[in-house]
């Protein structure tokens, strides 16, 4: 991660940002928007607010939270 801790940054401060969601979220815009950021770090987003607070994730964390939602671990529970 950079020097400077940017979670809780507005979405808009995340300059060169190109955000991107999935392709099953609808139309309704509920949805969680990613993007890659110039660092390597990840950035997420609700799409719903787009400016506002946004959380950044050094790559570790990222492939750390993507293997646990691919197995299942960020499912709801019974």
């Amino acid at each position: 991660m950079t020097d400077e801790d940017r979670n809780g940054w507005s979405a808009a401060r995340l300059t060169g940002a190109v955000w991107r969601k999935s392709s099953l979220s609808g139309e309704l815009g509920n949805c969680v928007e990613v993007a890659d950021l110039t660092t390597g770090e990840v950035a997420v987003r609700n799409s719903r607010h787009p400016e506002g607070a946004a959380l950044v994730f050094t790559p570790a964390e990222w492939v750390a939270f993507v293997g646990g939602v691919v197995q299942g671990e960020f499912g709801p529970r019974p």
